[in-house]
């Protein structure tokens, strides 16, 4: 069974959330508190960093965020991040810094580390996605299951339970999903590992490996 706690997956320096995460064990665990982390972060933020536009949202004032871009609060928005053309960020989103919200892309009760980038037509709901992953164009997490039911981890063999309804992806640091794949309800993808284009994601991907179109996995080299 592949080790998929948050020790693990992610480096917790290159996230706000540093202090929150390491009061669980697997990062699903840490998506109900998302909106009252962002609020209780957002009132510590210096008001000489960042703008504070409407209640409950957090700009980093060296952030570029365009006209045509929706933001809803709680949502904070790191340093140097960049959301772009037609964004829409749906509030319960911990945006780090040097990040990437791309065109279209929607974003909802999420972690993003610093340095990840969402840049073209994503959805990323009820996920966590760790320093330096990259989701290429069209690339979604599905956050919810067809038949409604809760959401079980597929790991080796062993189901663990989440108890939640909806979760999407849990991308380990340095995870690159190819363009236009689907990560299922309850993906989790382990650090350094790659998703190939189209592909349609489901359960535990080890870290150091590579997730093929037709479901094989295979270690890096």
């Amino acid at each position: 069974m592949q080790d998929i706690k948050i020790a693990s997956l992610f480096d917790l320096s290159h996230t706000l959330a540093k202090e929150y995460l390491q009061n669980y064990t697997y990062p699903w665990e840490a998506l109900s508190g998302i909106s009252d982390l962002v609020i209780s972060l957002g009132s510590a933020l210096s008001a000489e960093e960042f703008d504070h536009p409407m209640e409950n949202v957090w700009i980093a004032k060296d952030a570029v965020v365009f006209p045509s871009a929706y933001i809803a609060g709680p949502c904070i928005i790191g340093h140097k991040t960049e959301v772009r053309h037609c964004a829409f960020i749906r509030g319960s989103a911990l945006i780090g810094d040097n990040c990437v919200i791309g065109n279209s892309t929607e974003v909802k009760n999420a972690i993003l580390f610093d340095n990840v980038q969402v840049p073209h037509f994503n959805y990323v709901g009820d996920s966590v996605l760790g320093y330096k992953s990259h989701m290429g164009a069209g690339a979604v997490t599905s956050n919810v299951k067809s038949d409604k039911a809760l959401i079980v981890v597929h790991n080796e063999g062993t189901d663990i339970p989440t108890n939640r309804r909806k979760m999407g992806a849990m991308l380990g640091d340095f995870v690159e999903v190819g363009c236009n794949s689907v990560l299922n309800p309850g993906t989790v993808i382990g650090r350094n590992s790659n998703v190939y284009p189209t592909s349609c994601v489901r359960g535990v991907v080890p870290e150091n490996a590579i997730w093929k179109n037709d479901g094989s996995i295979t270690a890096k080299i």
